[in-house]
């Protein structure tokens, strides 16, 4: 399943939210959050270990109680790639790759993670999923991060905006005209290069659009972007959770 590579699997997930304190936290069903994330990541054979990397203590003791293994993690880090790099430094052993899931996507599909790992024949530094836009919705809303691909598959640029601009072509018609993908935020990083995208600096471009993933590309990284026919249903707010309660999947 993992092409003869040895890979850890993470899960970062802090406490602290602007849109939803303690989201790792809150019920689902019977079941906290990323105890529904870290559930689904099981479903997938290969994995040598998977770690809940966390800063909360209450996350930690919820972790343990449900069986996970779970590492207490510095409160300093601003993104997951921080905390699975700190947690790849304290795994005392040699993997080939990390992957990191995010706690708040306790609906990722198993075949998302086993379409990652598809990648790691390849040697990529960076593997990442992108998904072909079928709604205006999507298209045109900027909290939907969209992508575009050299002719190899790797990411030229992300952007909030949506890319590329079709110039001369009525938005209403956009979806016609041009084939476009938005970016599914699970990523997996050859271990030997994670611990120097951690010690990266914000770049320009991360800056202008809050994109981390900008930092790595101003920085001659590549990004490998594997296609997906999955939807990935996040929770990023109060809000979202209501949605998906009507959608009946808790």
């Amino acid at each position: 399943m993992m092409h003869g590579k040895k890979v850890v699997a993470i899960i970062p997930a802090r406490f602290a939210s602007t849109r939803f304190p303690g989201k790792p936290l809150v019920d689902l069903g019977g079941k906290p959050m990323i105890q529904r994330t870290y559930e689904r990541v099981k479903e997938v054979e290969g994995f040598d270990r998977i770690v809940i990397a966390t800063d909360d203590q209450r996350i930690f003791d919820v972790a343990v109680g449900f069986g996970a293994e779970v590492m207490m993690t510095a409160d300093t880090h601003l993104t997951g790639t921080d905390r699975c790099a700190e947690v790849l430094s304290r795994l005392g052993e040699t993997v080939d790759y990390v992957v990191n899931i995010q706690g708040d996507e306790p609906f990722i599909e198993p075949e998302q993670l086993r379409e990652v790992a598809s990648g790691f024949a390849s040697g990529a530094p960076v593997l990442t999923l992108i998904k072909k836009i079928t709604d205006t919705e999507t298209l045109f809303n900027t909290n939907a991060p969209k992508v575009i691909c050299d002719q190899e598959g790797h990411a030229l640029y992300f952007s909030r905006q949506t890319i590329p601009f079709l110039r001369g072509v009525e938005p209403s018609e956009w979806l016609n005209r041009h084939t476009f993908y938005k970016h599914i935020g699970l990523y997996a990083y050859r271990a030997d290069i994670l611990p120097g995208l951690s010690a990266l600096k914000p770049t320009s471009l991360e800056l202008a659009e809050s994109l981390e993933q900008l930092r790595w590309i101003q920085n001659c990284i590549q990004i490998k972007a594997i296609e997906t026919q999955f939807e990935t249903i996040g929770i990023d707010s109060p809000e979202d959770l209501e949605k998906i309660q009507k959608m009946g999947l808790i």
